[in-house]
């Protein structure tokens, strides 16, 4: 029971891998597409695949930090047998790059993506009319960590007949960089510093030239990310050069969690400070790491009597490595906290997201669906050593189930909000079809007295196992996934696997391709009686149905300022620390106003 001593991240990131399809090339997967010809493989789920395919040139030396060129197109037969290398990060089994903790692992030459599609003969793929939608996997790891061979869209595929698209992306500092230097004789576009966005782009671009040739239908194109990927999503949603590039959108826990220019790169100590891994910050750090300076202050002034042509050249001519390692990662996890995902006014508009979905006019309005998961953050908390004690390295034990089950309610809550709830409503007073979920999922077993319903219920990242309908974890994943829980979960899968398809079939859930299934309709803001969204859950937990609350940051603050469970504050002001130190909606500063909360300062309270 060794895996109950680690995070259940790692039992996520097991539901979501999958041991390549067999190396066999299948000659009836030959394809000619106009980047050339491929043939791919047999699938693991009936379907067929073609791994690792480029979709851009590689952006290495003079093409790092510039936006994705076009790959000349190949004359000889590709074999897409194997999945292509992973972006730049740090090691972790969260974003399934194994590897030492802190070990930089991947390439930057890793612009490739993979197909997924039902079996075809190369004569009897789908043509014209007939062609299927098309939906691109964009994977989460806090835009940090991750790769797209982490993801078996096979069964997806072969089971609701449609194509199934997953795609690496550049990921932090080579993703999404912002600096002076880096603008000469860049585009407008370069200038943003938003190069994974326009990696994205530059993928649903290839979309729209070459998924014919697997049967796909270039004007029927889902995009769906889950969180970092969720809120790729909602970036592509308000950026003017993705329109037109796809039909719908999926956000899986994602946020409009965006930075201001000046977080990007100003320095710390600025009028307006930059954020503490801002470019510039960096910059002084690699100044350092390289001994040019000995500490901040002689590696501010050496930066200063540096040209931008230098400074570029210096940047450019830095290893990969060398240049990952002066962003510090989470321990364990491999993700970097940096400014990422510009408002930069070219590539995302320099408006607050919420503000553009209530303007028909100022987004990519597509059908869209948003959601997130019962008990988001209890699978971040389930690491957290001040929450959970584990005896004997094994057993966990919850240091206080109450407070841990309060907090976790309202930080869920609050992503509620921020990542569903007010977007729709935002979306909704211009467009029509806006669906919402909540993922309740929560028939996790007791091991060894840890009840993981508790501990995990329906966490982060839980659905997508369900969505993708791949739950061969091997021995370590049947902790969360069991024989006893098998029926329900297959069922609710098949569900979910329907209402996806129908959605980027039509732009609505319906029932999900089911005569018998239960009808998802479009958020109603008519009222707080009105359905608002859908509860996503088995039989035992009341089943697939209609749901009318609607949650937005004051509700939520509102209901935790009345909540008759809390009557210490000090209990109160720890939830309220929480929300500020671990979500979005509620900050820091938010904190120090609470005049109830003062004896408990930011900074020093604990948070269990």
């Amino acid at each position: 029971m060794r895996q109950l001593a680690v995070s259940f991240a790692l039992l996520l990131a097991a539901a979501c891998t999958h041991k390549p399809p067999p190396a066999e090339l299948d000659p009836t997967s030959s394809r000619t597409t106009p980047a050339g010809p491929l043939v791919g493989i047999k699938g693991t789920y009936g379907d067929q695949a073609w791994l690792g395919i480029p979709y851009a040139q590689p952006p290495l030396g003079a093409l790092r930090w510039r936006a994705p060129q076009p790959l000349a197109p190949w004359s000889e037969t590709r074999q897409a047998r194997a999945f292509g290398a992973p972006c730049v990060q740090y090691a972790s089994p969260l974003g399934g790059v194994p590897g030492s903790d802190g070990a930089v692992v991947g390439s930057e030459d890793c612009l490739f993506l993979n197909i997924y599609a039902p079996t075809f003969a190369a004569a009897q793929v789908p043509s014209g009319d007939q062609r299927l939608p098309v939906m691109l996997w964009i994977h989460g790891g806090g835009n940090s960590i991750g790769e797209a061979g982490f993801y078996n869209g096979g069964r997806l595929a072969a089971d609701q007949h449609v194509i199934v698209v997953t795609t690496n992306y550049r990921l932090g500092p080579f993703a999404w960089l912002r600096h002076a230097a880096l603008r000469d004789g860049a585009t407008p576009d370069e200038q943003s510093g938003n190069f994974g966005t326009l990696d994205l782009i530059g993928a649903l671009r290839w979309i729209r030239t070459n998924i014919s040739a697997f049967g796909g239908n270039p004007d029927n194109v889902t995009i769906f990310g889950e969180s970092a990927g969720g809120q790729n999503v909602f970036s592509l949603l308000i950026a003017p050069p993705a329109k037109g590039l796809f039909q719908r959108a999926i956000s899986q826990s994602g946020g409009l969690w965006m930075s201001t220019k000046s977080e990007a790169e100003g320095f710390t100590d600025d009028a307006q400070p930059g954020a503490a891994n801002s470019s510039n910050e960096a910059l002084l750090r690699l100044l350092i790491a390289d001994r040019s300076a000995a500490d901040r202050a002689t590696a501010k002034a050496k930066l200063a009597a540096m040209t931008p042509a230098d400074i570029a050249t210096y940047l450019r001519g830095k290893p990969a490595a060398d240049l990952l390692r002066v962003y510090p990662a989470y321990p364990h996890n491999g993700m970097i906290e940096m400014p990422k995902v510009f408002t930069d006014g070219a590539v995302l508009p320099a408006t607050d997201p919420l503000a553009l979905f209530a303007d028909a006019n100022s987004w990519n309005q597509v059908p869209v669906m948003l959601g997130t998961n019962h008990d988001e953050n209890r699978l971040f908390m389930f690491g957290d050593p001040a929450l959970v004690k584990r005896y004997f390295w094994i057993v966990p034990r919850l240091t206080n189930e109450r407070m841990y089950v309060l907090t976790g309610d309202y930080l869920a809550k609050l992503w509620k909000a921020t990542g569903a709830d007010m977007p729709a409503s935002a979306m909704r007073g211009n467009a029509d079809d806006v669906f919402v979920y909540r993922f309740d999922w929560d028939e996790e077993p007791t091991k060894l007295g840890a009840d993981l319903a508790v501990m995990l219920g329906a966490s982060h990242g839980f659905e997508i196992p369900f969505v993708f309908g791949h739950f061969n974890l091997g021995r370590e994943g049947n902790v969360i996934f069991t024989d006893l829980n098998e029926p329900g979960r297959e069922q609710l899968s098949e569900a979910m696997r329907g209402y996806w398809a129908e959605f980027a079939r039509t732009g609505k859930p319906g029932r999900g391709g089911r005569a018998d299934g239960v009808e998802w309709t479009a958020w109603d803001p008519n009222g707080p009686t009105a359905p608002k969204y859908a509860v996503l859950d088995t039989g035992i937990g009341g089943g697939v149905r209609m749901s009318n609350e609607a949650l937005t940051v004051q509700s939520v603050l509102a209901q935790l300022a009345a909540d008759p469970r809390l009557t210490e504050p000090r209990d109160k002001c720890s939830i309220y620390y929480s929300l500020a130190k671990f979500s979005r909606g509620f900050s820091k500063d938010q904190y120090a106003a609470l005049p109830l909360c003062q004896p408990f300062p930011f900074e020093k309270y604990p948070w269990s």
